[in-house]
């Protein structure tokens, strides 16, 4: 069995999803297997991945789902993989030739099942690095560690044992397409660390159609997902008052926005939450009236970014 599996969900890429493809076809490393969650496209992405299929050059497992958003995407490909490590690269990016190699290497000479993986950098395609490095002396952390202790900065390539992203899939909500990743994230780490490798182990692009791009639309079409996600970090053992202050003005907002008056029962913090209410009504208020046009012209929440 391979070591690696690299799974890149996708929706409506055709166009781009070949960057992703030609670059897993010069890894100078071939110890992976490139796995395909399409949720749900109605371009031409099935042919397409069937035309590279077909020539065995790589070995390419393609999943269709209905529409569930990324993270729906997320659950299916952790239902699907086999391998002990696992990668997303989404249908904008693509890996540098060496990546693969970088990662089965850097696993074989630190694999530890005290850690629930390892992080690596992200870079633009002219190759500069996504925000920071990680500090020179600093060999793991957790997640929110590297970010609100060691002040790294930007996103970063995540690998993680496949045994353990197994572990707590994301919730779907009917109709909402998102919630966010590190959910499952920060949950690994209350109980392991991230090993940090200081190589770039990915390249990306910030296209037109992604969900950075679009994060006041998604908080307007998935408001059930993002009450879910706040009310997680604040029950979560990680950040101190400020952390969950901030928070609690995303959870008052997105409880209004969800139209369900559930969000005020479930608030996990009673104190927190009414200390929220005010600036979390603004909140409510900016991302209604910003998202207004686009949200009465687009109308579905199919309409929505992957990556």
């Amino acid at each position: 069995m391979k070591t690696l599996t690299v799974f890149t969900p996708t929706y409506n890429r055709a166009y781009c999803l070949h960057q992703v493809y030609e670059s897993l076809r010069r890894q100078t490393c071939k110890d992976f297997e490139w796995l395909i969650i399409d949720d749900g496209s109605s371009d031409d992405t099935e042919a397409l991945v069937a035309g590279w299929a077909a020539t065995q050059e790589l070995s390419i497992t393609y999943v269709y789902q209905h529409n569930q958003g990324m993270h729906g995407a997320h659950n299916t490909a952790y239902e699907h993989i086999e391998t002990e490590l696992n990668v997303c690269i989404d249908s904008d990016d693509y890996m540098p030739d060496d990546a693969v190699e970088q990662i089965v290497s850097f696993w074989h000479t630190n694999r530890s099942d005290s850690v629930c993986g390892f992080v690596g950098l992200d870079a633009y395609g002219d190759g500069r690095i996504v925000g920071s490095t990680f500090p020179e002396g600093l060999s793991s952390s957790t997640l929110f560690d590297l970010y609100h202790k060691h002040g790294v900065t930007g996103d970063k390539k995540l690998v993680y044992r496949t045994v353990l992203t197994k572990q707590h899939p994301y919730p779907l909500f009917e109709g909402e397409r998102y919630v966010g990743l590190d959910y499952k994230y920060h949950l690994l780490s209350q109980n392991y660390e991230l090993l940090l490798l200081n190589k770039v182990l990915c390249h990306v692009e910030y296209l037109a159609d992604g969900s950075s791009r679009n994060m006041l639309m998604q908080y307007r079409r998935n408001p059930n997902g993002f009450v879910f996600y706040r009310r997680s970090l604040i029950n979560m053992p990680i950040g101190g008052l400020k952390f969950k202050y901030r928070q609690a003005i995303h959870y008052v907002s997105s409880g209004l926005l969800s139209k369900n008056g559930q969000w005020v029962k479930e608030a996990p913090s009673k104190l927190l939450t009414i200390a929220a209410l005010l600036p979390g009504l603004l909140l409510f208020a900016y991302i209604t009236i910003r998202t207004s046009k686009a949200y009465s012209a687009k109308g579905t929440a199919n309409d929505y970014p992957m990556a």
